[in-house]
């Protein structure tokens, strides 16, 4: 049984959500909130399980909430009207991501990926959310999917990066910096190799004492970064 809490200045968003709960037989109410400020001296406990929480309200918005928050619910689910916030919320290791009017399907599939994920917690199998197999990316005006395992390599450049996907001629383009993606991806699949490539281990085909070889692209290695190179053949020998 998940114990949840609501955190939403606007009532009727909370009852809404409120009479979803009801209809599910493995998440129960704990406590709502229309005041943020109020609702963070409680949420900084281990007896909420899951957050639903909204992003635009008065004083503090959902987003700073969670980064403000020293004991984190083991899941937050962000609900809102504005889907602009995604890629921000991704970032945050929010495990869901519900636009208003949510509709009860989609509220269904989010708690019960939580209650797999919480479950798993406590079992103490620390397995990562599914969300871990893939990032969002902002480009152009809209926001990409892009699954890890589909990643060749990424190019840092002045003001953005290339990401280089297989099966896509073209690369895509996006403000984000190298650092940015070396904080979110996951280390043993991802290394920098030179100030200006993150490379996927998987991926590589041949490495030479200078470069490495992904598919038929020759990439550098500079040498503040040869150590994670020698790290990749020790662990792979």
């Amino acid at each position: 049984m998940l114990n949840c809490t609501i955190i939403d200045d606007e009532p009727l968003a909370v009852e809404v959500i409120k009479d979803f709960i009801e209809k599910v037989p493995f998440i129960r109410l704990k406590s709502t909130y229309t005041n943020a400020l109020e609702a963070l001296q409680h949420v900084n406990d281990k007896e909420t399980d899951l957050l639903f929480l909204d992003i635009r309200m008065p004083d503090i918005s959902g987003i700073d909430f969670v980064r403000s928050l020293q004991q984190k619910p083991a899941a937050v689910i962000f609900t809102t009207a504005y889907q602009e916030y995604a890629l921000e919320s991704y970032n945050l290791n929010v495990l869901d991501y519900l636009l208003k009017p949510i509709p009860f399907n989609r509220f269904l599939s989010a708690v019960t990926r939580a209650h797999e994920y919480v479950s798993a917690l406590k079992g103490g199998r620390r397995e990562e959310p599914a969300a871990k197999k893939f990032i969002f990316i902002k480009t152009e005006y809209k926001i990409v999917k892009i699954e890890l395992d589909d990643i060749l390599y990424i190019e840092g450049l002045k003001d953005y990066s290339k990401i280089y996907l297989k099966d896509n001629p073209k690369p895509i383009f996006t403000l984000q910096n190298l650092k940015s993606f070396e904080a979110k991806f996951p280390p043993e699949q991802f290394t920098r190799i030179h100030r200006s490539y993150i490379v996927s281990v998987n991926k590589i085909n041949v490495i030479c004492k200078n470069r490495v070889v992904i598919g038929q692209t020759d990439i550098p290695i500079s040498i503040g970064f040869k150590n994670n190179i020698q790290e990749i053949i020790h662990k792979n020998s």
